[in-house]
């Protein structure tokens, strides 16, 4: 017998929410669940907008984790996020290892969904077994469009195949049907945090100071001699920045992020 399941992989910013609402309304073919991983360090508003997405859907909305990223990086012989680098010599700026989205993101999703399907830990999957992955990706942000790396999941991405819809569409959608707009799910300490998020992470003085305090924190946990970590592209202290929301950093989602996760 064939063990299929259908999953929206739910980000919780503007694209996966008005897909997630799209399957709600029918617009979209229904799902079985959806499931969000969660790293321990989204902003406060995307917590608050992940309780009001389980009351406006009839389908269940699973929260997974793999642990604290953040706890997890300071405990770590490792940063387990992609910090950027200075060499306090040369000056040379460059750009830490990154696996944040395949471990805190991805393996816990999978994790769940080899729940969902019975499967034991260590338990091969069925050979008859297929998976459909739902992803919130807009037509606008196709380069990170991606394969699965295992067999039996087949990541389909419906803003884009079927209802062509960019991140304007899905806003006006949303506004359309009378939902508010959700902030963009990112970890609050992401070195790719545009200045204007960072501005924004400020106007919360609890929240900047954790900031502050775990960019200083990071500082020298890169292992080799001379060389610094800093959350921050110009490789300054956090608090000490100037964040000119007309210098923003570059596009996490578009330029960096090659899983398709995060953001959406």
């Amino acid at each position: 017998m064939d063990k299929q399941l259908r999953i929206l992989s739910l980000g919780a910013g503007v694209q996966s929410s008005t897909l997630a609402l799209m399957i709600e309304y029918g617009e979209v073919p229904m799902v079985d669940c959806a499931i969000f991983a969660d790293t321990g360090d989204e902003p406060k508003e995307v917590y608050k907008w992940l309780d009001y997405l389980k009351g406006k859907l009839s389908y269940p909305v699973y929260m997974v984790n793999n642990g604290n990223l953040k706890e997890d990086s300071l405990k770590s012989d490792f940063l387990k996020i992609p910090v950027f680098t200075k060499n306090t010599v040369t000056e040379e700026i460059g750009f830490g290892r990154r696996q944040c989205t395949r471990e805190y993101k991805i393996f816990p999703i999978q994790r769940k969904v080899r729940e969902l399907l019975g499967l034991k830990k260590y338990q091969r999957v069925p050979k008859d077994t297929k998976v459909e992955m739902l992803i919130g990706i807009s037509k606008d942000e196709m380069s990170r469009i991606a394969r699965s790396r295992d067999w039996w999941i087949d990541n389909q991405y419906p803003l884009v195949l079927e209802k062509q819809f960019s991140r304007i569409d899905c806003y006006n959608w949303l506004k359309n049907n009378n939902h508010p707009i959700p902030d963009k799910s990112a970890c609050t300490y992401c070195p790719f945090n545009s200045n204007s998020s960072w501005l924004r992470h400020k106007k919360d003085p609890e929240e900047w100071e954790k900031l502050v305090k775990f960019d200083k924190e990071i500082r020298n946990k890169i292992r080799y001699k001379d060389v610094e970590a800093y959350l921050h592209k110009d490789c300054v202290p956090l608090d000490e920045v100037e964040l000119d929301p007309h210098k923003d950093q570059m596009d996490m989602f578009n330029d960096i992020c090659d899983e398709g996760m995060c953001g959406v």
